[in-house]
């Protein structure tokens, strides 16, 4: 089993910044994918950003620009740094790892971008 957890979520003003931070413990050895996600009020949840353990990355292609993925493979950690963030960008944001063909997900931390 993997467990992640989720951080850094908040309240922050449009053209703000947000540091999100997912901790992965557990079975993690194997680990060959990592992502984020967000669920928007009354909207599916959609994949935000990926990377694989090459290092391999891909955006949504409404954020890049915005947004930037990261890897520390020495503590287990995933980020996402959101910048110039909108209104829009309100949501949950949820954390995946994709491990010998399961996936695992965090509980989400919310995002809320005020006007």
């Amino acid at each position: 089993q993997v467990q992640l957890a989720e951080s850094g979520g908040g309240l922050v003003q449009a053209g703000g910044s947000l540091r999100l931070s997912c901790a992965a413990s557990g079975s993690i050895f194997g680990i060959n994918g990592m992502g984020w996600y967000r669920q928007a009020p009354g909207k599916q949840r959609e994949l935000v950003a990926s990377i694989t353990s090459g290092g391999t990355i891909d955006y949504a292609e409404s954020l890049k620009g915005r947004f930037t993925i990261s890897r520390d493979n020495a503590k287990n950690t995933m980020y996402l740094q959101m910048n110039s963030l909108k209104p829009e960008d309100t949501g949950v944001y949820y954390c995946k790892a994709r491990r010998y063909g399961l996936q695992y997900w965090g509980q989400g931390t919310q995002v809320t971008v005020s006007s």
